[in-house]
This record gives structure tokens, C-alpha cells and sequence, in this order.
């Protein structure tokens, strides 16, 4: 069997795996990424991932500096404005409307919208323009072995593969996780989330909006225009057993169940694509670290699709990861760098991970005074304005080392 040695060996080929292929091999590394299942890089093509990312500022940042941005932006949508509205009162209509504006902290917008598909497809055309990287769709992790100098794994077509420091991206169950038996905690919610695209009149005007009921909140994430008719990406998080029925019902009636969830902001919502769903969980790995591994990603936290946390997190994962390496190439995989690693992210991922628990949660909220004591909650924290920029900066995240 084929027996190769490398740098670094990246387990999963999600959007945050093909990141960390295009920034380490865009730094100068060997690297081989795999990923049981090829890229789907069509968004009516089966399977297809129908959710968005928003990338925040210093997300941007990242991309660019893995030569990944330049072929993204043209397909970006900018967010301007994040919009909270609370509907949580006798009947779904808006009863307090708050917008966060990124005029308040700067000139640039909060982020920058893409669907996930898309990533995938731009993310893999990077990697084919780097000859320091061997990304390997259709091939998987089947076996790790790990000691003090060096990682061998065993992929599922039997290459062996030598590498100084393996990166594990390969989700929320991730199998390098497993084996290095690394525990992880994991909350569930008994939520679902919906995902698809619309179309409607009203034009969105780059305003990520985030409409809170019960159940979870009705998310509209703006997209570029969809034949000349405004379009946004929409997550609708409620409880698994309503998911079930919303996504069984016929389209006309899907469209007027989910007009009237989103309080009619954007006129009659038409469903534009599949509907996918998705589990809802918060899940934290007790650390980012084993022997010649780091963990990214989901496979070191998951969050529920609050606030454009997720991708960001993991993007500030691989932003520390990479400035490690490249300060100290020859430490890669060393013990020293992978303490410094966890040390660096642990803390604050943990830290986000309680707060959007703490946000969902109170976005589930049923019962009629408790969805009153939030609207008040929003409106109090609104209407000081150094909470609100403060708020705003937490939101776009700490840019690491």
C-alpha cells in the first residue's frame, strides 16, 4: 500500500476543512485534507447544504489571507444591519424592533453572506491551485495511531499516511476525536432547524434579520437578487416534532405558515429551494488537543445558529493554529504548541458556547410573561448605547493571537 509523509493531515472536508487546507497550504505546508463524502457543489443538486455562512470582519480577514476571498466576494451578500425582532406576544406580529448597525463601531459591514454549497465549490477551486495540497474527496480516516514524534493514519483505501501534527475537521462526531478519546459534552434542545431559500417583494437591503417567538428563532439572512427578485437564506429553529410537520407540508401551505412566522417583514414569502433539516445541539470537547492532533471546528464545539457563531468560532480556531505554525514551523504538532493552542482557545469558546445556550434557550421560551420579560430584557439592553457597541464587538468575535 501507498505509504506518503506530510505536514499536516486534515480530517474533513467540510467548509471549515477546506479553510484550513487553503490557509496551510497558502503558508507554505504539505498538506493532504480527506473527506469521506466529494464536495456537492450545486445547490439543487441532492444532498446539497442549503444553510448559509455569515463571515464576520476578521473572518474576512482569514479568508484572504488564505487566497480563498477573492473568488468568495463576487458572490457575497454584505450585512449592514443585524435586526432583532421580538413577536412574542398574543399573535405573531412585531411588538419591538432592534437594529444593530455596523456604522456604530466602523465602515465596513458586520459580515458577509454566502450559502454553503457555494463555499464549497469556490473553497475546492482554490485547493486545486495550490500543488502543496492533496485533497482527497472520497477518501476518509480509518484509522489513527498516534506517539510523541509523528501521527500515522490509515485512510479508508489503505494509504498510510506520515504526518507531523494531524487537524481534525470531521464534525461534531468526529472519528479522530473518538479514537484519541477525547470526552465531549453535548446538550440537546429537542430542536430542529429548517433550512431553504426565498424569494419575496420586499427588498431585504442587506439586513440580517432574527424574528424570536418560541421554539427558536426564524432567521433571514440576506442573498443577491434570484432572477431579479429579492432573496434571503432562512434557519427556522422549532421544536423536532413541528419540524417534522413544516417540512411534510405541501408548498403553498409551507409559504403561508412561514409568511406569517417571519410577522410578514418582507411580503409573501416564496420557498426557493429544497428544505433541509438540521439537529440542533451545543456540544464542547474537554480539550482542543491529543497527541500530534488538534481539534476544529465541530469537532471541538458546536452552537446552535445564533448570531453567526458557529463558522466564526472555528475560523478563530485555525487563525491561532496557523499563526502558531507559521511562528514556529518546527514545533508543528510539538506538545509545547498544542498546550498553547488549547490555551489560547478554550477558555473563549467555552465562554460562547454558554452564551448561545443561554440565547437559545430563551429564544424556546412558551410561556407569555417570560416572552415579556425578554422583550424588556432586549429593550433594556438596547437603549444604552455603550452596551449596544459592546455588544456589537463581542458579537463579531476576538481575532486571537
Amino acid at each position: 500500500m501507498e505509504r506518503i509523509k506530510t505536514d499536516i493531515l486534515i480530517s474533513g472536508g467540510g467548509v471549515a476543512g477546506l479553510t484550513a487546507a487553503a490557509a496551510f497550504g497558502t503558508a507554505g505546508f504539505n498538506v493532504i485534507c480527506v473527506d469521506p463524502a466529494p464536495p456537492i457543489t450545486e445547490r439543487d443538486a441532492a444532498g446539497a447544504d442549503l444553510r448559509t455562512t455569515a463571515f464576520l470582519q476578521p473572518a474576512r480577514d482569514f479568508l484572504d489571507r488564505a487566497g480563498i476571498w477573492n473568488k468568495l466576494a463576487p458572490h457575497a451578500s454584505p450585512l449592514q444591519i443585524m435586526r432583532i425582532v421580538d413577536a412574542g406576544g398574543e399573535t405573531p406580529e412585531p411588538r419591538l424592533t432592534k437594529d444593530f448597525n455596523a456604522a456604530d463601531i466602523g465602515d465596513l459591514p458586520f459580515g458577509w453572506n454566502l450559502p454553503n454549497w457555494l463555499l464549497r465549490r469556490e473553497m475546492t477551486a482554490r485547493l486545486a491551485e495550490l500543488p502543496n495540497v492533496d485533497f482527497r474527496p472520497g477518501t476518509g480516516t480509518a484509522r489513527v495511531f498516534t506517539r510523541s514524534r509523528q501521527a500515522l493514519v490509515t485512510l479508508s483505501d489503505g494509504t498510510k499516511v506520515e504526518a507531523k501534527m494531524i487537524i481534525a475537521a470531521d464534525g461534531r462526531g468526529s472519528p479522530v476525536r473518538e479514537a484519541l478519546d477525547i470526552p465531549v459534552k453535548t446538550t440537546r434542545y429537542g430542536q430542529k432547524a429548517l433550512a431553504f431559500a426565498v424569494t419575496h417583494p420586499i427588498p431585504h437591503e442587506n439586513v440580517s434579520t432574527e424574528v424570536h417567538r418560541s421554539g427558536g428563532p426564524f432567521t433571514l439572512v440576506p442573498l443577491p437578487d434570484r432572477d431579479g427578485v429579492p432573496s434571503s437564506a432562512i434557519v427556522w429553529m422549532e421544536d423536532g416534532p413541528e419540524v417534522a410537520r413544516l417540512a411534510a407540508l405541501p408548498e403553498a401551505d409551507f409559504n403561508a405558515e412561514m409568511t406569517t412566522r417571519s410577522c410578514g417583514l418582507y411580503g409573501p414569502l416564496t420557498l426557493a429551494s429544497q428544505r433541509t433539516v438540521w439537529p440542533i445541539i451545543s456540544q464542547m470537547a474537554e480539550r482542543m488537543y491529543g497527541e500530534r492532533t488538534t481539534l476544529v471546528a465541530e469537532a471541538a464545539h458546536v452552537v446552535p445558529p445564533i448570531g453567526a457563531q458557529g463558522l466564526n468560532m472555528s475560523l478563530g480556531d485555525l487563525r491561532v493554529l496557523l499563526n502558531l505554525a507559521v511562528e514556529a514551523p518546527h514545533l508543528i504538532g510539538e506538545v509545547s504548541m498544542l498546550e498553547s493552542y488549547h490555551k489560547a482557545r478554550h477558555s473563549e469558546v467555552r465562554a460562547r458556547v454558554a452564551g448561545v445556550d443561554l440565547l437559545n434557550r430563551t429564544s424556546q421560551i412558551e410561556a407569555q410573561p417570560l416572552r415579556d420579560a425578554r422583550a424588556m430584557g432586549l429593550n433594556a439592553l438596547y437603549s444604552v448605547a455603550p452596551v449596544r457597541k459592546t455588544m456589537i464587538q463581542l458579537g463579531l468575535g476576538a481575532r486571537g493571537r
